[in-house]
Order: structure tokens, then sequence, then C-alpha cells
């Protein structure tokens, strides 16, 4: 009996998040394909559109290939594969879609650093969560998270000016913008870091 009250709701958050991850999946690549059929739809034309319809799915498509080619026969932090991790690891790209789609990036004016603070904890989030050894402490988890995150939020701004904002009218207040940009992913990264990090010492302390 208590078997079954243990594993029953692990079952349940498993089988939800596994889900939800499909379906994060599904609707990204949907609008990838509608953004390749209708640019002019998308909220992307202009914006690097040809580097998203590319790097946008190896981005949600990461874990998994990992998962298949590696992890699945040499991984000692997840038994099956990580659903909640894949599911991080998606929103981000998803996020940035929906909000090009909707025009929100253009029309609310705290959009952008609302995402990239959010959509960088979620991506970070993830990465801890797929690849970090469990049991390392609080500060130390943090590093990684910062490590991962800045230097995920340099490389993103890098591409983002090479691609287009080099070209565009943005290109007057890109230095403040990128700084901005920069501080917003810094401090979603290491809030990603804290919440993993208490997560996981909280689920050790229920086991």
């Amino acid at each position: 009996m208590t078997t079954m009250v243990t594993t029953t709701p692990v079952a349940s958050r498993t089988g939800w998040t596994k889900y939800a991850a499909l379906l994060a999946k599904v609707a990204l690549f949907v609008l990838l394909l509608t953004a390749f059929i209708w640019p002019d739809l998308s909220g992307i034309k202009g914006k690097a559109s040809t580097a998203r319809l590319v790097v946008y799915p190896i981005g949600a498509m990461v874990l998994p290939l990992w998962w298949f080619a590696y992890g699945r026969a040499k991984s000692k932090l997840h038994k099956t594969f990580p659903w909640h991790a894949d599911l991080l690891l998606t929103l981000p790209w998803l996020g940035d879609l929906i909000g090009n789609r909707l025009n929100l990036f253009d029309t609310i004016t705290w959009w952008d650093d609302a995402m990239h603070f959010v959509l960088w904890g979620f991506l970070t989030a993830g990465a801890l969560t797929a690849f970090l050894p469990r049991g390392l402490s609080r500060g130390l988890t943090a590093f990684v998270a910062l490590g991962f995150g800045v230097t995920a939020a340099v490389i993103w701004e890098l591409g983002e000016y090479v691609a287009f904002v080099r070209h565009s009218a943005e290109l007057q207040t890109a230095y403040t913008d990128t700084l901005g940009d920069l501080a917003l992913g810094t401090l979603g990264a290491l809030l990603a870091g804290l919440i993993v990090h208490r997560v996981r010492r909280e689920a050790s302390t229920v086991a």
C-alpha cells in the first residue's frame, strides 16, 4: 500500500509533463511551419526568420536527440526520458514564437524584458534538470546556472546582432537593450538555479 501511495503521484506527474512537452513541440513546429509558408503573418519577418526556422527546432530537439543517441544507455541521472526537462527546454522557443506571432514584443513595452527573464529561467532550469548531477550545493548549482545562462545569453545577443540588429533601426538603441537583456537573462538563470536546487533538495528529503 505504501508503494502505491508514493509512486502514483510521480507517475501522474510524469504523464502530465510528457503530454505537455509533446503538445509544446507540436505547437512549436506548427508555428514554424506557418512562418515558413506565410512569413508575412509570422511576426518574425525581418527578425532573422531564416535563422529562427533553423535554430528553434534544433533547440527543441537537443534533449531527445541526446537521449536516444547517448543518454538512454549511459545516463546516470535519469532512468527514463526526463519529460519535465524537455518541457522546460521547449518552452523558451515556443514562447518567443507566440510572442512574435501575437506582436507582443512590439506592442507591450515590458514584454521583451519579461521574456528575457522568464524564458532564460526556463532554458536554464531545463538544462540543469537534464544534465546537472544531483547532490550539488546551492552555491555550486547557482554557479553552474550562471555559467550556462550567461553564456547562452551572450550567444543569443551575438546572434541577434549578426542576423538582423546591425541592419535595422534598432541599432541606435542596441547597446542599452543588449545590456538590459543580458542582465535579465542572468537574473533568470540565477533564479532557475536556486529553484532547481530547492526542488531537488525537497525531493530528496521526501524520498
